[in-house]
């Protein structure tokens, strides 16, 4: 079934090329007129034989692209979307010719494919980083620097001017561009049980320290409610909403709920907090000393 599959899709994918390979080129007058008609009158046998015609343009493009590694049908499909961009925006007043406007779009749709599939990891999201991506291999290859991951200072130097962006980036793409995704789960060698994951350090906590922490935490909880049993309450309110509470009530949302002023407030709440600070310091000490505050 599979194999029947595979066949199809190679004899679709050869009818395809034979069908551009035999579509006739356009004059610039008869290209206008049939993007007009498009355009103007929504006539979709305009559109399919100005789109036929520029198939060629589209698999001449995606062969730019076969080097990494994604499949000519799929680059040709892509093509294919950014064609139909182009002829659904192309002005023919404008006095360019079909092919020159479409290019942009074609070769637009072919390079966001493969930035979102050459890589799992996302490879350039900004303008700086895609030029980055697709002209990096020809710079270097130009000034000789090819080959290694590692890039020399001076090749790194000239090739982030030239592209202007900044150095660090420059060396991180190379590095991207040297090697494939490694899936964590592959084995480290043909004999091994060992995964590549196996040896990835955990920056995670241990689990003593973990219960370690809530064991504090919990501590810290409790002396803190057993402070504020000290409080008076008014204080406990100002402390509350001012202190514990995720999002804080403002010094004067305060005073018009309790009637006086968001000085007055301020002071009251200075003044519990130096009453929890003592509470605190007669259970435990110093809160600070103690690694509670």
């Amino acid at each position: 079934m599979a194999l029947t599959e595979t066949s199809e899709l190679r004899r679709g994918a050869q009818n395809y090329l034979r069908a551009a390979m035999r579509a006739p080129l356009l004059d610039a007058e008869h290209e206008r007129d049939l993007a007009r008609r498009w355009r103007e009158e929504g006539d979709e046998r305009a559109l399919h034989e100005l789109i036929t015609a520029y198939l060629r343009l589209v698999v001449a493009m995606a062969a730019r692209f076969r080097h990494y590694g994604l499949p000519m049908s799929d680059l040709v499909q892509e093509g294919n979307v950014g064609l139909m961009q182009a002829a659904a925006r192309f002005e023919p007043e404008r006095e360019v010719r079909f092919s020159t406007y479409a290019s942009w779009w074609i070769r637009s749709a072919m390079q966001d494919f493969v930035l979102r599939n050459w890589s799992i990891v996302r490879t350039g999201t900004t303008s700086a980083q895609k030029a980055l991506f697709f002209n990096l291999r020809r710079i270097r290859a130009k000034i000789g620097d090819v080959g290694d991951a590692v890039m020399s200072v001076e090749a790194t130097s000239r090739v982030a001017k030239a592209l202007r962006v900044p150095e660090h980036e420059v060396e991180a793409m190379a590095a991207r561009l040297s090697a494939p995704d490694r899936s964590l789960n592959a084995p480290l060698a043909e004999d091994s049980d060992g995964e590549w994951q196996d040896m990835l350090a955990d920056e995670g906590e241990s689990p003593e320290a973990a219960v370690m922490l809530a064991h504090d935490g919990a501590a810290c909880v409790s002396l803190v409610h057993q402070a504020m049993r000290e409080l008076s309450d008014r204080e406990r309110l100002i402390i509350q909403e001012r202190k514990l509470e995720e999002e804080t009530v403002t010094l004067e949302a305060l005073g018009e709920r309790l009637g006086i002023s968001k000085e007055r407030v301020r002071q009251i709440e200075g003044n519990a907090l130096e009453k929890l600070r003592r509470a605190l310091i007669a259970r435990v000490g110093d809160p600070v000393e103690a690694g509670y505050v």
